[in-house]
């Protein structure tokens, strides 16, 4: 009975002992978890220097840090552009002096912003950077072409850090005043206008210089006296894209006949220079080709519809070509009036480059339009005012580059904007 009870004894001594080996070794297991937060811990300590390091950075340092080449717009295409400057011949003496008929009659209008002109009161650049600050744009009115441009600007002031607020008076002088004064009361750190009225921008741009706010003009050019309350304008080079324009229609029709204006808006640039542009081209290089009629129906079809059907009953034959300020609603009047007149021999130019203009390229309906990217039209002077904010140079004058779309390239400027 000892032997058993020994026997026992003994057994449960080496369970004991291999039980306790067995424990022995779970510190082991145990001992590479402080391996592992070792190195969750170093991770931690990287994250937490990089943090550091860009709490660190100033916010002209990171303003500047920020890259939007890269950024597209709704078409896939770069949203910011190569722009183009500009030959600016002498100016005459007197350019009012001159016919209209002769390009440097519209010198001061064409050439604003390029004159030896003092600038008045701009303000210096806070050179703190483009994150955070607040802009407002006030557009000119609805139109497919200016919510093109609105997403343009949207797009680039997001990318820039921006706060952008945009504004449309709807083609209302007396609104667009307003709005004005609701931009220098809201303390914007830069207002960006597309005046409606070249000669109304005078004042508009004074009173937005007088009140501290500094300000860049857009689009439409205003007169040259505005263009030394701003910092800079950014738009379109209507005068030379109507030029190209006009001596593409001239080759086309054997640089004679009677040509016809659809104009744009009256007061804006658009109006004089989708005009007097290609009209003074004609002038000065095609005596042969005359001028019949100009008028500016707006931008119902209906009312551009009526105009060329009058034009085709008083002038008939001695229409040979239309050009037009645009070349969405108006060349829709247009073409369907030269249509329901068996007028198809009318050739028609206009400015583009919409959905339905270019569909009426691709179709042979129009002979050609202007390319301009409405998105990177709004682009361009919120990076202006980034490059302002970031206390780089800005030049006083920046254009949009110019082309002229026909049937041979229209496929390479889809899909549309607007």
């Amino acid at each position: 009975m000892k032997k058993i009870m020994f026997i026992v004894i003994a057994l449960v001594m080496i369970t004991a002992v291999v039980l306790t080996g067995c424990n022995t070794t779970t510190p082991a297991v145990e001992a590479d978890a402080p391996a592992d937060d070792a190195g969750d811990a170093a991770d931690d300590a990287t994250a937490d220097d990089a943090t550091a390091e860009e709490a660190e950075m100033s916010n002209l340092d990171k303003s500047l840090a920020l890259n939007i080449d890269s950024v597209v717009g709704s078409d896939g295409q770069p949203l910011l552009l190569d722009l183009e400057k500009k030959d600016v011949p002498e100016r005459p003496a007197d350019p009012d002096a001159l016919p209209e008929e002769d390009p440097l009659h519209w010198y001061d209008m064409e050439y604003a912003g390029w004159g030896a002109m003092d600038k008045e009161n701009i303000p210096a650049s806070p050179a703190d950077g483009s994150i955070g600050k607040k802009v407002i744009v006030i557009i000119n009115g609805d139109h497919p072409y200016l919510t093109a441009y609105s997403n343009g600007a949207t797009i680039a002031a997001e990318a820039y850090g921006m706060d952008i607020q945009i504004m449309s008076p709807n083609w209302d002088l007396n609104v667009q005043n307003q709005q004005v004064d609701q931009a220098i009361n809201a303390k914007p750190d830069m207002i960006i206008l597309i005046p409606l009225d070249a000669k109304a921008a005078v004042t508009q741009f004074r009173r937005i210089n007088d009140a501290g706010v500094p300000c860049i003009a857009s689009n439409m050019l205003p007169e040259a006296e505005a263009m030394k309350y701003v910092i800079g304008w950014a738009g379109p080079d209507d005068w030379g894209q109507f030029r190209m324009l006009a001596d593409v229609l001239a080759e086309e029709i054997g640089g004679k006949g009677g040509v016809a204006y659809v104009q744009h808006a009256p007061g804006g640039s658009p109006y004089f220079a989708r005009c007097w542009g290609p009209l003074s081209q004609f002038a000065a290089n095609y005596p042969d080709i005359v001028t019949l009629d100009k008028q500016a129906p707006g931008f119902e079809a209906d009312k551009t519809k009526q105009l060329v059907s009058d034009w085709i009953t008083k002038f008939g034959d001695e229409l040979t070509a239309i050009v037009a300020a645009d070349d969405s609603a108006q060349a829709i009047g247009i073409i369907e009036a030269l249509k329901e007149a068996g007028r198809e021999d009318v050739k028609v130019i206009a400015a583009g480059n919409s959905k339905i203009g270019m569909d009426y390229i691709a179709s042979g309906e129009l002979l050609a339009i202007s390319y301009q990217s409405a998105e990177a039209d709004g682009a361009t002077p919120i990076k202006m005012a980034a490059d302002w904010f970031n206390g780089l140079d800005v030049d006083p004058v920046y254009y949009l580059p110019k082309h002229v779309i026909t049937q041979a390239d229209v496929a390479d400027f889809l899909p549309a904007q607007w």
